[in-house]
């Protein structure tokens, strides 16, 4: 079953609060004009019998009396008005319908200026009764359903304006609904579009405050997908590189020994570099697949209490040999006594051996570097400086960001795979410490880690990543 739009329910919506306006409008409209109908009808039936009251009529004996009796009532049962006459003596003369309404007058048939109602057959009649100068009483009577008539006309007017302001407001209702759906349904086939794969989707930022915020909003992620997937794509191609050179090279030296043409001494350095390169492969898949794992539930994080200047002078020693071997001075930096520091030693060494590799890639032969250890406050901070070509300022903002440096410095200098930093800010994220880059005293880079020498109670024991 199709689920109703938006603009049908607005539509709908604002109909029925038109319609229940109308309806109250048209009750209060119709009590208030039938009482001014009758409350003006009933003064002008009174002020008619003020002035036949105080016209002259022709006194008894006179020829002219019945004539202008005559004319008087035919003017008043025109309007619809009966009339009639009481003498002097008591004789009621004129119209059935005033004598029968005077003989039920409140105050008899004696008394002076008289208003109300009264019922006459079933039927509401207004009457005024009046004292004439000559003795005797004037009646007027009217039914009321003639004199509100001009209160009937006035409700079937405005039954026909109700009609039709709810006929606009219901039209109006419609054309609004419409206005507010239409950035919605382009909202929503954007944001289908964006699905499909199109990137290239962007929408016009005009109408009501909160139609445009969601059409910026849109704009905005279609901008990070395209931004983000780009980054995927270029980083998928630096890492095919990175992948393809020791492949390369593996496949040739094996192609090498399937054939034949490499034999007898020769067979022990070719082995040795198809191991190097087959390592080399080896770290960076881990690396690759540390680093798509670091947001995992799953992610093995053992936290243990760790001397943090044995574990440095650890790889201290395995980094000075292989400094040697390129012509880099090496150096530590060492507490004189232990500092325990609970984490992650499997991970901190990674973290170590991530920033010694990438200074040692950049430090030319006869340049320094110095892996340093030490404690601030409730703080233990690893640095790694090297006397490389260093960082501009702009690059210390995304040092860690992935492959935001390999982009930048390809072709200008040695570059890994983009990988290596964001591991390392990664893994010290996940250490519940913080990476930082900044300039070395040795004249390049300066990278630090800063961890928390104690962890909170609630990750202190547990055996997997948060």
């Amino acid at each position: 079953m199709r689920r109703p739009t938006l603009a049908a329910r607005i539509g709908l919506v604002t109909t029925a609060v038109a319609a229940v306006a109308v309806l109250i409008a048209g009750l209060v409209s119709y009590g208030l004009v039938r009482r001014a109908a009758d409350v003006e009808a009933q003064h002008a039936l009174a002020r008619q019998a003020d002035v036949i009251a105080g016209t002259p009529v022709s006194s008894p004996g006179r020829p002219d009396r019945v004539p202008v009796q005559q004319r008087v009532a035919f003017l008043l049962r025109r309007q619809g008005i009966a009339i009639a006459w009481e003498t002097r003596e008591g004789v009621a003369l004129g119209d059935r319908l005033a004598r029968r309404a005077a003989a039920t007058a409140p105050g008899g048939s004696s008394a002076d200026r008289q208003s109300f109602r009264t019922g006459v057959d079933g039927e509401t009649v207004l009457v005024e009764i009046r004292p004439l100068d000559s003795g005797g009483l004037l009646v007027l009577a009217q039914p009321r359903s003639q004199a509100t008539g001009v209160a009937a006309q006035v409700l079937r007017r405005t039954t026909l304006a109700l009609l039709a302001g709810l006929a606009v407001a219901a039209l109006a209702g419609i054309v609004l609904a419409r206005r507010l759906a239409r950035p919605l349904q382009r909202a929503a086939t954007a944001a289908h579009d964006l699905a499909q794969g199109r990137r290239g989707v962007r929408l016009s930022t005009e109408g009501p405050a909160e139609m445009a915020e969601v059409a910026d909003s849109l704009n905005q992620l279609a901008s990070a997908l395209e931004y983000s997937e780009t980054r995927q794509r270029e980083f998928l191609l630096s890492i095919s590189h990175e992948l393809r050179t020791p492949l390369t090279a593996v496949k040739g030296f094996a192609e090498s020994l399937a054939d034949g043409v490499t034999t007898g001494a020769d067979v022990a350095p070719v082995g040795a570099t198809v191991l190097a390169e087959a390592t080399r492969l080896e770290r960076l898949v881990a690396d690759l697949l540390d680093l798509a794992r670091l947001g995992a539930q799953d992610f093995r994080i053992d936290v243990t209490e760790v001397d943090l200047s044995s574990l440095v002078a650890d790889a201290g020693r395995v980094w000075a040999a292989r400094c040697r071997a390129e012509g880099v001075l090496f150096a530590t930096e060492l507490p004189s006594a232990r500092l325990p520091v609970t984490t992650d030693a499997t991970r901190l060494r990674q973290i170590v051996d991530g920033l010694a590799e990438n200074a040692l890639r950049v430090t030319p032969a006869g340049r320094p570097i110095v892996l340093a250890v030490r404690a601030e406050g409730d703080e233990a901070v690893v640095e790694v400086r090297d006397g490389g070509p260093g960082l501009t300022e702009d690059d210390l903002g995304v040092a860690f960001d992935r492959s935001a440096l390999y982009e930048r410095y390809r072709g200008v200098r040695r570059v890994g795979t983009g990988v290596g930093l964001a591991l390392v800010g990664g893994l010290t994220a996940r250490l519940h410490g913080r990476a930082t880059a900044g300039h070395a005293a040795e004249g390049g880079a300066c990278f630090a880690v800063r961890l928390p020498r104690a962890l909170h109670p609630s990750v202190g024991g547990s055996r997997t990543g948060e």
